[in-house]
């Protein structure tokens, strides 16, 4: 594609890496039958590469304001990455859709509903503590969401459909020494609050495997919910913190986390706080990546159970990781029964839910329909947001994967198997 960026542009890496990236677009169209929106609606304009083309039209006048109805396309974009997967030309879409973000962020003057909502979203749910006073606000007002969304309040009301019924109860962990390694289990944000269980399931199979599970003094959010906002300051004073905080605990073989959208933006650090971040990416984990590549602890409950695999789009386009979540269910017993269309999102990809909330229910609502269509007694996504997104709209109950390999190798059954009927 033919790109005509200012020359003095050129000379900013950022410009540079998105005239490379746009560039390498064919426009071949193989990225429109894999992307979610375009699926929905049909629209070039909400295609990777018709996104590309107004991207271009942007950044090549990048001292005019955006046009409104730029911004419109590109907020539908879910970064689910699964153009990435299929793009024959390597076009790096997740470098380039950040730049666009945070291009509108600086130069776009929203409407004042969305810059506050814009402004709430990382200033509650990536601190824990006022995320679970939120939560419990939430709860209490969850009768008058439909008013809201007759109101036109969407957002708010798609806010509350996601505040679990009962609040997450505490999660023991097994924090014992190892001889295998040391590694750091990533504390995050929303997950502490919506789902400990999680990462105390994490701490216990990682334990099991031999390994010193350490937790980190002065780690928080990784940045991810503020780098999809096109908030890049924030995003990269976050990454900063979290790398002094890992350096300070000492000598790391990993750091490992629970939540696939946190490990794609931990294995981009390196972009945002060059060789330090570089070398916290190298040693970045997805818990499901890490425990294929140490093994299995042995299997003391094997079984049958049925479980319906949901790939979050973050492990699987935006890591590529694709097979190792199966192989491990597989291996301690469970029947992985695949849903149709598994490439596609269900819907979360970070703050999607509460941004595009029509959008989202769409996708929400395909994704537990293919899964309910599997017949399995319990679906494994192995993202909080996902799970989040998906138990809604299901009778079936759905964990992580991690729950399922911990109560397999001698860890309690889940607490949602232990709530379904």
């Amino acid at each position: 594609m033919r790109v005509d960026f200012p020359p003095e542009r050129l000379a900013d890496p950022e410009f540079a890496r998105s005239h490379t990236a746009i560039r390498k677009c064919v426009h071949c169209g193989f990225c429109t039958a894999t992307c979610p929106t375009y699926v929905l609606l049909g629209d070039e304009r909400d295609s990777p590469r018709g996104r590309i083309e107004l991207i271009r039209a942007m950044l090549e006048t990048p001292e005019a304001r955006p046009a409104a109805s730029t911004v419109k396309h590109i907020d539908r974009c879910l970064s689910c990455l699964a153009c990435k997967t299929t793009c024959p030309s390597g076009v790096d879409y997740a470098d380039l859709i950040d730049h666009a973000r945070r291009h509108i962020e600086d130069s776009y003057r929203r409407p004042w509903p969305e810059r506050l909502l814009r402004a709430l979203i990382p200033a509650v749910l990536t601190r824990p503590k006022r995320l679970r006073a939120a939560l419990a606000l939430g709860r209490l007002a969850r009768p008058v969401g439909p008013a809201l969304q007759r109101l036109g309040l969407a957002p708010l009301a798609a806010l509350l459909r996601l505040v679990p019924e009962r609040p997450a109860a505490p999660a023991a962990e097994a924090l014992a020494a190892g001889t295998r390694g040391r590694v750091a289990l990533l504390q995050g944000c929303v997950e502490p609050a919506m789902a400990p269980e999680i990462r105390a399931a994490a701490a216990r199979l990682l334990s099991r495997a031999g390994f010193e599970v350490v937790e980190v003094r002065g780690e928080g959010c990784c940045g991810a919910l503020s780098e999809h906002l096109g908030r890049a300051g924030e995003a990269a004073a976050m990454a900063r913190r979290n790398i002094r905080a890992w350096q300070a605990a000492g000598p790391l073989d990993a750091v490992i986390t629970t939540a696939a959208g946190c490990g794609t933006t931990l294995k981009a650090y390196g972009k945002q706080a060059g060789a330090e971040g570089a070398e916290v990416g190298a040693k970045a984990r997805d818990i499901l990546e890490f425990i294929a590549e140490a093994g299995l602890p042995p299997v003391s409950r094997p079984g049958k159970l049925a479980v319906a695999y949901h790939a979050p789009c973050s492990l699987q386009h935006g890591q590529g990781i694709k097979a190792a979540p199966a192989a491990l269910l597989a291996q301690a017993g469970f029947e992985v029964r695949e849903p149709f269309e598994p490439h596609l999102c269900c819907g979360s990809a970070g703050v999607y839910n509460i941004l595009q909330p029509e959008l989202a229910g769409r996708l929400r609502d395909r994704k537990a329909e293919n899964l309910r269509r599997t017949g399995a007694a319990v679906v494994a996504a192995g993202n909080v947001g996902c799970i989040a997104q998906i138990a809604p709209a299901l009778d079936t109950p759905v964990v992580h994967p991690v729950e399922l390999l911990d109560w397999a190798t001698g860890g309690p059954e889940p607490a949602a198997l232990r709530r379904s009927p």
